[in-house]
């Protein structure tokens, strides 16, 4: 299985340079692996590059999630973190999903100086 980077994702999602989509969408076809660090650079372009609010991001990893082209590195993990950031999205997707992967590997608590991380469970603010 081959891989793929942040700007395939981003093309998919938002649909921006029609022969860039054809050849993301022709790619992806094929059957694709994304790593954690790429979905939490996807959600960051989204929302820092397109303005994506909460809810648009929300659906955007609810996509890729589903995606039946696209396997996501430890994909519990990812819909593990998506689920907390759905519920508490001032925490923002990729502090969900530190979390969410320190959980798995079993190496909690979580410390962060971070006031509305430290208050989920799993994290420890120091």
């Amino acid at each position: 299985m081959h891989a793929v980077d942040t700007n395939v994702l981003v093309r998919l999602l938002t649909g921006e340079n029609s022969s860039q989509l054809a050849g993301a969408r022709t790619f992806v076809a094929g059957g694709v692996w994304a790593s954690q660090v790429v979905l939490v650079e996807t959600a960051w372009v989204l929302q820092a590059g397109y303005g994506f609010d909460d809810r648009q991001l929300v659906e955007a990893l609810e996509m890729l999630l589903s995606h039946g082209g696209l396997t996501i590195q430890e994909p519990d993990v990812a819909l593990a973190a998506l689920g907390l950031f759905k519920k508490r999205p001032a925490l923002g997707f990729a502090d969900c999903l530190i979390l969410e992967t320190a959980r798995k590997a079993g190496h909690l608590p979580l410390g962060t100086f971070d006031r509305q991380l430290g208050k989920i469970d799993g994290a420890r603010r120091l």
